[in-house]
């Protein structure tokens, strides 16, 4: 993931207390995530970062729409994603580990680059599966994909299997 300029804070020019963020994701953000799944898309980012001594606490909250293929009729669809994520910067003199929310820092660092966080943000909070809304995927794929689909009907010896399981219990 490219870290895009955009994205960084010096923090060490900011007083201590709450500070506020907003960024628009547009084609540069999604080319420089390197996801082939996100073709494009626009969204919103509102950061509110709290600044104490020796650490920062960063609440990223993302809205918007990202751009993908639907997996029923692999036609592009904007897929709505809104979510909310927290990311703790600790600033120690201990080498840099990057946990799951924790994220430690140099005790030397001034600035840090919010374009991963940021990514993990949206990317963890799209739904696993990206449909059309009922009526919207492309009607010729669908026709195939009806005709394709088999209908089986269920085979009698299962009921009979499942009275005699039933009996049992």
């Amino acid at each position: 993931m490219q870290a895009l300029p955009e994205h960084t804070i010096v923090f060490t020019s900011l007083k201590d207390g709450s500070h506020r963020f907003h960024y628009r994701l547009g084609p540069d953000f999604f080319l420089a995530c390197g996801d082939e799944d996100l073709l494009g898309g626009e969204a919103g980012v509102d950061v509110d970062l709290e600044k104490a001594n020796h650490l920062l606490v960063a609440r990223i909250h993302v809205q918007g729409l990202a751009r993908m293929l639907c997996d029923h009729c692999n036609a592009p669809m904007d897929q709505p994603v809104e979510g909310e994520q927290r990311q703790i910067f600790k600033l120690t003199g201990a080498e840099e580990t990057d946990e799951d929310e924790l994220v430690s820092l140099d005790s030397g660092a001034h600035e840090i680059n919010l374009t991963h966080y940021i990514y993990e943000c949206l990317r963890l909070h799209l739904p696993i599966r990206h449909v059309h809304p009922p009526g919207q995927c492309d009607p010729e794929v669908t026709k195939v994909l009806d005709k394709a689909l088999v209908n089986h009907e269920p085979d009698p010896r299962w009921a009979k299997l499942n009275e005699l399981k039933n009996k049992g219990a």
